[in-house]
């Protein structure tokens, strides 16, 4: 394996330490994902600059030209604090002709913007939930083809945001409270689907044009009672007390046939392709009591951390961390933007 130059970005109050030794696992938790990258690149050998970034583009292209890294791991999710200018970044990476891991920057755009996205999948046949949008600024009226419960949430934010059980809705008075809710305290508009009990399950794809996808993870709610609705509320998924209290674990789907399987890779597949992302990506998704499956949304760059879903998946699939890591890294210097074919059509 050749040694290369790799320039991570992460956003500047996550640099992590060159040693976690000593320190509590509280400590570590804001940075693991960053701390957990870096420290399996340098492992496998390669040379690497760890970039803390927060509103200066400028700080990136002084570390390109410093460093002259092969690819630029990126780990950014926002920039100058708000998560949808991430995708900014990686253009500017493109324009200075440097290579980056993850996804391409219309990718980011698309899933970013979850109404559009579900608007782009829904024309091509792929079935997500019934929605509308409601915009800040505008008075809340409930369309028709749109019956309770209901479930409010922010059309741009990741990471279960402004999520709870308050989200699900059985009222157009507490419709127009939970709409609110997201207009003022996250600061965007509302996405307002219909709720679909049933399964919370996710899957990994990678690649660029070829694609593969890791087997199908589910989150499990083991002390929670079979007509509570199961929903990946920010509790849910940060609170490590919340979770050992009600039995909540992220691990492999269970009972699943091979039919069953093989169909939600394929659509996992098709939501890669037709939403045009590249790199790694994971696919939420609700499958229903009548073996109905809705995608919820497409997640590029999700949590790389080890331990988390994604690393889990591709270690169940037979690919350890430090694979998965140089895995990504390989993606990122096979993918071919604009100015990278561009370069190969001169010759």
């Amino acid at each position: 394996m050749r040694r290369l130059r790799v320039l991570v970005l992460m956003h500047e109050d996550l640099v992590p330490p060159r040693s976690i030794r000593g320190l509590a696992f509280a400590d570590i938790a804001p940075f693991k994902c960053e701390f957990d990258v870096v420290a399996t690149l340098r492992e496998i050998g390669h040379e690497v600059l760890p970039l803390g970034v927060a509103t200066d583009l400028g700080t990136i292209r002084e570390a390109i030209e410093r460093f002259n890294p092969h690819i630029t791991f990126n780990l950014l999710e926002e920039f100058h604090g708000v998560a949808v200018y991430d995708h900014a970044v990686v253009s500017y990476l493109e324009l200075l002709r440097q290579p980056y891991t993850g996804c391409n920057p219309r990718g980011l755009m698309l899933c970013h913007d979850k109404a559009l996205a579900h608007k782009i999948l829904s024309y091509h046949g792929v079935r997500v939930p019934a929605f509308t949008v409601f915009e800040r600024g505008r008075k809340v009226r409930r369309p028709p083809h749109l019956d309770f419960p209901l479930f409010v949430k922010s059309t741009v934010e990741d990471a279960s945001l402004g999520i709870s059980q308050a989200s699900i809705v059985h009222s157009d008075a507490k419709l127009e409270e939970r709409v609110a809710y997201v207009h003022e305290q996250v600061g965007s508009d509302a996405l307002c689907e219909a709720f679909i009990p049933g399964r919370e399950l996710y899957i990994g794809v990678m690649g660029n044009q070829r694609v593969t996808t890791l087997p199908v993870w589910e989150l499990h709610f083991e002390n929670v009672a079979d007509a509570a609705p199961k929903i990946a509320t920010a509790k849910v998924k940060w609170d490590e007390a919340y979770q050992r209290r009600w039995g909540i674990e992220s691990r492999a789907a269970e009972g699943l046939d091979e039919k069953v399987t093989r169909r939600i890779s394929r659509l996992a597949r098709r939501v890669f392709h037709v939403l045009g992302l590249s790199g790694y990506a994971r696919i939420d998704l609700r499958m229903d009591a009548d073996g109905h499956i809705f995608v919820l949304e497409a997640n590029p760059n999700p949590q790389l951390a080890f331990g988390e879903d994604f690393a889990d998946s591709a270690r169940a699939a037979g690919l350890a961390y430090p694979d998965l890591i140089q895995r990504i890294v390989d993606l990122g210097l096979g993918y071919r933007p604009h100015w990278k074919a561009a370069e190969l059509a001169a010759g």
